[in-house]
């Protein structure tokens, strides 16, 4: 039986966990689950505001603002909170990924993206590396992730509530 290297010389580089790591990190967008309490806040609050743009004038094709004010504003906030929840699916899914790549022992390649895959077994200081990147830099942030997605989803059922009672 041939033993192979625990490095293979066709891994692609960007294919490479730790660098996918830095690619992620580096992201403009999914730098945004880094970001300090107040300025995470401040930029869900802001994609829930423009959302408004689209939410807002649909809201008010069905429930006339001067009118049902009340009911206006539940369903203008119920749709500016779908495009909030997407953006913390996109930012969940994406650390999620990149959380497994880096937990896992062996991970899948691709060699030259013709589903010519392989898999690499990390070397066992690669793998303790990349065990302590997961726990204090990506948990951190999934932990953030999980906590606001309950958080939006909360606000979602307290709306829906007062649909309901309204």
């Amino acid at each position: 039986m041939e033993r192979r290297p625990s490095v293979p010389l066709a891994i692609p580089p960007e294919q490479i966990p730790l660098n996918e790591y830095e690619e992620l990190r580096g992201s403009s967008f999914f730098r945004w689950a880094t970001l300090e309490p107040r300025r995470w806040l401040s930029v869900l609050l802001i994609v829930w505001a423009v959302s408004w743009i689209i939410s807002g004038p649909v809201a008010a094709w069905s429930y006339r603002p001067t009118d049902d004010p009340g009911l206006f504003l539940l369903a203008g906030s119920a749709g500016a909170l779908v495009p909030v929840f997407l953006v913390l699916t996109r930012l969940y899914l994406g650390w999620s990924y990149i959380y497994d790549r880096l937990n896992k022992v062996r991970v899948a390649y691709e060699e030259t993206g013709a589903h010519d895959g392989d898999w690499w077994t990390k070397p066992s200081e690669v793998h303790a590396k990349d065990k302590l990147i997961v726990e204090y830099q990506i948990l951190p942030v999934l932990r953030r992730l999980r906590r606001t997605i309950a958080a939006v989803s909360a606000l979602a059922g307290i709306n829906g509530l007062l649909w309901w009672l309204g």
